[in-house]
């Protein structure tokens, strides 16, 4: 259900009643400060927060079945003995220990790594429960990294659904669920934030019982109900603050009204490339946006590649030639200063004129002041950066238009932060910021443009950003190179591995993506840190692999990128966290492990990783199962590489009960919620956020007491929406 890593908790706010109602982690039994700083690193500090911390999935313990009766490529359990002796080879520093075991209709073959102890644990004649994922290898049967029972251990699980937590090393699975067991009962869930008729119409559980059932489930009916609640929680509370914001933002009138510019048309025409159909008619729009006397609030959301880049400098540009400033934010310090060398090109190369700076977190003090009265005096007039650009001591002189690429790195608050920036008042001839007590309330703002590379199908997309105008690019310059996609099970591994050391040799780079940061109690899932390990063990000693995950301080996730851009890695082992950040045109091969367990949509952004230079480059996603269904499934991306067919496709195969596949990380982050998985839920919750509104746009009646304070204050179970 959530990611295997932590990286998706860090957008989880919760709701604190009052100071003396926070109940400190340290108070549960058994956690002590040692468990605690392990609960930290998955950002959970409180009970209040581990009540909310829900289980990535959960694990059905079904009776063993006989091996000749056993469906492949399912999890499953089966019960018998060993064969004869368990061997254990050394291959390039990995331990390798095999063994033959005799189960009711056949004998199956056991493969472990790293687990040399179970020569010495495992005693013959003895019987077993060995539960994983059963493969068809030729003429027998294959179970690899299997965990194993004793039966009267395993008898006591059957027929039930045992939670499973993201967990860190040092802390498992089974601390977790005890230290949950507790919060649960310790922490008020009394009052339920959703209206009466909502719940009885919607026939959802108490809020209470939705929570105990999301932890700890009697059955899979009572879990898809307790989940489809919350979810419609998360879902409702959302659209109402985006129906509020885009209410706000319609009235507000623009701080600085603009007029076409000579400057853009010259380099339209100068450029190249011509742009296409799409980009110009977004570009009308934009144009439209800035010169009419009300704020702009725009989301260009197109596909990578289909060129969002030069439309946002064409309004950076357009900006600075009618005297005002603008800025645009990027996620990451690598993207920000590769935007920022872009820029200075196209001036130097076109005589723009524009005076850029680049400001991040990592600029020297001496430099950050020299940049910081720069951007006060007006001299600088387009400014590039990180979060860097919204600190308090950044003051801008004429602040007009705020772009922030890949809108779902940031907040609305982060978007607000910034966009504040740009207000200012002339007062008994002197300018105060809205950092000095200014602000856009007033009845003016200025123009907002986000952009964002995930393709959402635009149903979805008009309900997600209700404070936004949508363009939508969905075209590719022509002389792109499609790239090539394979999708292949485990077998093809090897293959794969001789392909990336040519690639290598070739002088080109190559990204590998896992779903866990570490190796976890979910031993089908690859990790980062064992694959790196097993890669190394597998290509060449010349070949430089390096590993790259979200649990990593900025500073190293940004001396990593930047060491992949300038070639110091020859291949990245990588969570999900390289969506976005980085733009390497070297990198020709994408590998992407348990592809499976990943939605299209967002195996089509990762996909977007490759591709961007002139050489031909590759997609090869390798699936653990190799059910028909599922390997159709991951057959659609080698349909197309049009983003938005994909969406659509992915919005109509994923449902409601597809419990156990890894949450899309895509645009937006929900603590539970995937606008594909749970679109229907979605679209309910707008629908009862406007039947709410017209009934009572300031939700001031008695029913709504409870919902209020749920906006006004973030909570349980709940993401701060303004973070999204």
């Amino acid at each position: 259900m959530n990611c295997s890593t932590a990286d998706s908790r860090s957008t989880i706010t919760l709701f604190r009643r009052n100071k003396q109602s926070i109940m400190d982690i340290r108070t549960l039994k058994g956690v002590g400060e040692k468990t605690a700083a392990l609960f930290e690193k998955l950002h959970v500090y409180t009970a209040e927060e581990l009540v909310s911390y829900y289980p990535r999935d959960y694990e059905q313990f079904s009776v063993p079945v006989p091996l000749d009766q056993a469906p492949a490529e399912e999890i499953l359990a089966v019960e018998g003995h060993l064969a004869g002796n368990v061997a254990t080879r050394h291959v390039r520093g990995l331990s390798i220990t095999t063994f033959e075991v005799f189960c009711e209709g056949g004998s199956l073959h056991m493969t472990y790594f790293n687990m040399p102890y179970l020569k010495n644990s495992l005693k013959r004649g003895q019987s077993y429960i060995f539960r994983g994922c059963l493969h068809r290898r030729k003429d027998r049967y294959v179970m690899e990294q299997a965990r194993i029972y004793k039966p009267e251990e395993y008898g006591k699980l059957t027929d039930c659904m045992q939670p499973r937590y993201a967990t860190t090393k040092g802390l498992t699975n089974n601390a977790v669920t005890k230290a949950v067991r507790q919060a649960i009962g310790l922490v008020d869930l009394s009052e339920d934030p959703l209206p009466a008729k909502i719940r009885e119409t919607e026939g959802f559980p108490a809020f209470r019982d939705a929570v105990e059932q999301m932890h700890f489930p009697t059955g899979r009916e009572a879990l898809l109900s307790a989940r489809r609640r919350l979810v419609f929680d998360e879902f409702f509370r959302f659209i109402l603050v985006l129906r509020r914001m885009r209410e706000d933002n319609e009235r507000k009138k623009s701080l600085h009204p603009m007029i076409e510019v000579a400057q853009t048309r010259r380099l339209i025409e100068a450029l190249p490339y011509r742009l296409t159909k799409a980009q110009q008619k977004v570009w009308a729009e934009i144009q439209t946006d800035l010169t009419s006397e009300y704020a702009m609030n725009r989301l260009v959301q197109g596909d990578v590649g289909s060129g969002k880049t030069i439309l946002a400098f064409l309004a950076l540009i357009m900006c600075a030639a009618n005297g005002f400033q603008s800025a645009l934010m990027a996620p990451t310090e690598v993207l920000a200063r590769q935007h920022y060398e872009s820029l200075v090109k196209l001036n130097e190369e076109h005589g723009l004129q524009v005076r850029p700076v680049l400001l991040t977190g990592s600029v020297t003090a001496k430099d950050r002041r020299e940049i910081y009265a720069k951007i006060e005096s007006g001299e600088a007039d387009i400014v590039i950066g990180t979060h860097a650009l919204i600190q308090e001591k950044v003051v801008y002189k004429s602040l007009s238009l705020v772009i922030t690429d890949e809108q779902h790195r940031f907040g609305v608050r982060q978007r607000e932060n910034l966009a504040e920036k740009g207000f200012a008042f002339s007062e008994a001839g002197g300018t105060a910021s809205a950092s000095e007590g200014g602000s856009c309330s007033e009845g003016q703002a200025v123009h907002v443009l986000v952009m964002s590379a995930t393709p959402i199908p635009r149903t979805l997309a008009i309900i997600l950003y209700g404070d936004l105008h949508i363009s939508v690019l969905d075209e590719l310059p022509a002389d792109r190179l499609p790239i090539k996609n394979c999708v292949v099970n485990t077998s093809y591994r090897n293959t794969a591995y001789k392909f990336i050391e040519k690639e290598v040799e070739q002088g080109r780079q190559v990204y590998v993506i896992c779903p866990m940061v570490e190796e976890g109690e979910e031993q089908e899932l690859e990790d980062v840190a064992s694959y790196a390990k097993k890669l190394r063990s597998a290509l060449s000693a010349s070949v430089r692999v390096e590993t790259l995950h979200g649990r990593m301080r900025p500073a190293e996730k940004t001396r990593i990128m930047e060491a992949f851009e300038a070639h110091h890695i020859d291949v990245l082992v990588s969570t999900t966290v390289i969506e976005v950040g980085i733009n390497v045109p070297n990198a020709t091969v994408m590998l992407v492990e348990n592809a499976e367990r990943f939605g299209l949509a967002q195996l089509h952004q990762l996909r977007g990783r490759v591709g961007r230079g002139d050489k031909q480059s590759y997609c090869i996603f390798i699936s653990k199962s190799e059910r028909p269904e599922t390997m159709e499934r991951l057959r659609i991306l080698n349909e197309s590489n049009d983003g938005f067919y994909i969406a659509g496709k992915d919005l109509a195969l994923r449902g409601p009960g597809d419990l156990f596949g890894i949450r899309q990380s895509g645009d937006l982050q929900f603590a539970l919620g995937d606008i594909y998985r749970d679109a229907a839920v979605l679209k309910s919750a707008s629908n009862w956020a406007d039947r709410v509104l017209a009934e009572d746009a300031a939700l001031a009646g008695e029913e709504f007491a409870s919902l209020n304070k749920a906006l006004s204050r973030h909570g349980i179970n709940e993401v701060d929406f303004r973070s999204i």
